[in-house]
Order: C-alpha cells, then sequence, then structure tokens
C-alpha cells in the first residue's frame, strides 16, 4: 500500500542511491558551495556534478541559487545529514556485531586445523 508520503520518502531514498550523491549531500552538510568548488572537492567532472544535481534537485534534496556566473548549492534541509549520522551509527552497529560473529568463529576454526 503506497501513500504520497511513503512514495515521498522511497523518491528520497532514490536519490541518495549513488555514492556520489551521498557524497555531495556530505559535502553540503557544512554549508553552501558553489558548483565549480563542489566538483574539485569531490573531484568530479562538471557534466558528472550536473547530472548527479539534477537528480538532487528533483528530488528536493538540494536547492540552488545562481550569483552572477555561479551556482550555489545547498542541502534543503540540514537535517539529511541527520539522516546519513543515523545510517552510518546503523552500518556501524551491524558491522560490530558481524566482527563480533567472526571473531567468535575463528578459535574453532583453529582447533579443527
Amino acid at each position: 500500500m503506497t501513500t504520497p508520503l511513503r512514495a515521498f520518502k522511497a523518491q528520497i531514498f532514490q536519490a541518495l542511491a549513488h555514492p556520489t550523491r551521498i557524497a555531495i549531500v556530505e559535502a553540503l552538510r557544512d554549508g553552501e558551495l558553489a558548483a565549480g568548488a563542489l566538483g574539485a572537492r569531490l573531484g568530479l567532472e562538471q557534466a558528472n556534478l550536473s547530472q548527479h544535481l539534477a537528480v538532487l534537485r528533483s528530488r528536493l534534496v538540494v536547492v540552488s541559487r545562481k550569483a552572477g556566473n555561479q551556482v550555489y548549492y545547498s542541502l534543503r534541509d540540514p537535517v539529511l545529514g541527520q539522516v546519513l549520522d543515523l545510517l552510518k551509527q546503523y552500518v556501524q552497529a551491524h558491522l560490530n556485531e558481524t566482527l563480533a560473529l567472526l571473531n567468535e568463529m575463528e578459535p574453532k576454526k583453529r582447533r579443527r586445523a
């Protein structure tokens, strides 16, 4: 059962479903950046950066403003940085669980050898 809210959430996750777009969001956490500075920071070619920014803009993740010949990008809402922090905590928790399981298995593996 799809509701408008679930569809909106899915669109945001789809926008964040690429490592480059996550890197863009992370780079914009500390504030607005010009497109050129953003591309230089991330080591992206202008065309590639533009494609990813278009996806993020269309999904309302980032906003832009033009000043002279520069286009500046920022997060629409800084809460997205918090969402990425929570996701990092989630990943770390599960990695720690996996490492604990691997550590439990290691002594048993040596005993069998």
